[in-house]
């Protein structure tokens, strides 16, 4: 516990405490300045009379021997405070099993996080500091004191930065804390690379990377996440003193290697670092460089699902009425401009498929800041159709950002047979949520190279986004 509450207190560093810091050791009565005769005289409130008995042999019918060998301080209680704040020190004291001794040995308590408890059972009063956070929380836990526990949750909660957000997660989940874990993966879902390159993250367990590689809301380019679960793989070897070779790395990383979702890296990244690890099999490397550049694509073990660094729900929306064929490819893009209502972070497109059957395509899609004319996101990827006129989804690698007001191009260029396409179309689409907001996309016809897609008609029929 002692370890722990310094590995906090280093990633707390430069916190104030809540309060000041609880006396090192228990204060000698003679000290007291209050008259021990009639001293409820000068208490004018119950919390008065109770702060003062706090540490006190006054009254007391109870002490504990707190903390191991030499480290170990002597503090006196009253069993009847005690009893009335904990379901564990009543039980302690009044329960089937109850104790008759006089002196109760605790040596799995930090003394000083002991009187944390005791000052906060006798008078309300919290004082922790970051480094008293933790072991106060282990015994706020143990006793069963949920109100302390909450103060210890909420001086974590308010110091907690990306820096520091693995080590706490880690103690979140030893410590059975949802809420707190929950509000360290927010904050490393908004500042992942801060997050993985600060030392707490090469020192989580198996179990806390694949809950967080799990996570569909990681702000991060999967190569730079691959580099950090390396390094993780490396700090693991040496805690198990193995020799850290690939296959070593690959052996400790076990379960946490299907979760890196290596479609989402471009082939060049995949061939820079992935490929030349050592920590995939050969035949998982050719795999997925056959993934990533023949159609169509070969099955592969590894999500493609965006890690979208986005809360909420997948919307989408379509601007055709009807479907109808034929719409044909010589390699020219079909494009359309939109502009939207409100700030979107767009996944994909549903684009048309083959009017022949099942096939497969080659895509390139696009998009484009139409007046700077910047391309902001593409991917280079293909989609398998079944022949029917549904819409079939193309994702981008990462979501692309969409700013109020602003003209963006829609591009996509398909080589393959002819396809379904909409007419019909709107100019105008709204989309309401389930929550009520509303998003409204205005489109125009996009001038100069086209495949001939128009606001009335042609391909990308649907854009994926979450708002």
């Amino acid at each position: 516990a002692d370890m722990l509450g310094l590995a906090v207190a280093a990633a707390l560093s430069n916190v104030p405490a809540c309060a000041a810091a609880p006396p090192a050791s228990p204060p000698v009565l003679g000290l007291h300045r209050e008259p021990m005769y009639n001293w409820q005289a000068t208490k004018s409130s119950l919390k008065e009379r109770f702060a003062f008995l706090f540490n006190n042999e006054l009254l007391s019918d109870v002490r504990f021997i707190v903390g191991k060998s030499r480290q170990a301080q002597r503090i006196p209680a009253h069993k009847f405070v005690l009893a009335a704040g904990s379901a564990v020190f009543d039980a302690m004291f009044n329960g089937g099993m109850a104790t008759t001794s006089a002196e109760i040995e605790l040596p799995d308590v930090e003394p000083a996080a002991f009187l944390s408890l005791l000052r906060f059972l006798y008078s309300d009063e919290v004082h922790i500091g970051p480094e008293t956070v933790m072991t106060t929380l282990y015994t706020a836990k143990k006793y069963a004191v949920p109100a302390l526990e909450g103060h210890c949750v909420e001086f974590l909660t308010k110091h907690l930065r990306a820096d520091n957000a693995f080590m706490l997660l880690t103690q979140a989940r030893l410590f059975d804390e949802p809420q707190l874990a929950s509000l360290c993966l927010d904050t490393i879902d908004k500042s992942t690379a801060d997050a993985i390159n600060a030392e707490g993250f090469t020192d989580i367990d198996l179990d806390t990377l694949c809950a967080v590689l799990e996570r569909d809301t990681l702000s991060i380019r999967e190569n730079r996440l691959f580099g950090a679960v390396v390094r993780w793989a490396e700090a693991e070897c040496y805690r198990q003193q193995l020799p850290p070779t690939s296959e070593n790395k690959q052996k400790v990383l076990g379960k946490a290697l299907p979760l890196i979702r290596f479609p989402l890296m471009t082939v060049e990244e995949f061939a820079a670092g992935p490929a030349q690890s050592g920590i995939l099999f050969d035949r998982e490397v050719v795999n997925l460089f056959l993934h990533f550049t023949v159609n169509p694509k070969p099955r592969v073990d590894y999500i493609d699902r965006p890690r979208c660094c986005l809360r909420g729900e997948e919307c989408s929306i379509n601007r055709f009425q009807q479907v109808e064929s034929r719409w044909g490819y010589s390699g020219t893009s079909d494009r359309i401009r939109f502009n939207v209502s409100r700030r979107i972070s767009i996944v994909g497109f549903g684009l048309y498929g083959s009017i022949h059957g099942p096939t497969d395509y080659q895509v390139n899609i696009q998009i484009i800041e139409s007046d700077k004319r910047i391309t902001l996101g593409q991917n280079d990827t293909g989609f398998s159709c079944d022949g029917t006129a549904n819409t079939f989804r193309v994702m981008f690698k990462e979501p692309v950002e969409i700013l109020p007001n602003v003209s963006y191009t829609a591009c996509a260029t398909l080589k393959g047979p002819d396809s379904h396409y909409g007419t019909k179309g709107l100019k105008k689409v709204i989309q309401e949520s389930i929550t009520g907001t509303k998003t409204t996309f205005l489109f125009f016809s996009s001038p100069g190279n086209n495949n001939g897609t128009s606001v009335e008609d042609g391909q990308i029929p649907e854009i994926i986004y979450y708002t």
